[in-house]
């Protein structure tokens, strides 16, 4: 089975609100995958979508796979560098400084032809 891959790298989003959003689309049919990415309010799927949709089009350059037979075999969420490398600062009581992490993460999101031929589920 031929699998096709997107991927999203240095993502300004922490990976557990990607996590969250990506656990809900692994294992399903890429156009029901669209439908519950489209209809999600969180920004993380606005992300997510846009890597799926990469790795749709990725599918569709090989003239042999139907598209409307590709799931989401497998798609992850890894953490990335913190932005720039560094902790930042902001105010704390007291006059003291207190250190913050802007979080990145890498999205990844591979289709393939679901093996049992179903299309749509």
């Amino acid at each position: 089975m031929k699998t096709y891959r997107a991927k999203h790298r240095f993502c300004r989003m922490t990976a557990r609100k990607g996590r969250y959003i990506i656990n809900m689309v692994r294992g399903m049919a890429v156009n029901d995958a669209m439908h519950v990415l489209q209809n999600n309010p969180r920004r993380a799927a606005y992300f997510i979508r846009k890597v799926l949709k990469s790795a749709i089009a990725n599918a569709s350059q090989d003239p042999e796979v139907n598209v409307n037979s590709l799931r989401v075999t497998e798609a992850l969420v890894d953490n990335g560098p913190l932005l720039q490398g560094r902790l930042r600062w902001r105010p704390g009581p007291q006059g003291r400084a207190m250190p913050f992490r802007k979080r990145t993460c890498h999205l990844t999101v591979v289709v393939g032809e679901s093996s049992t031929g179903e299309e749509g589920n």
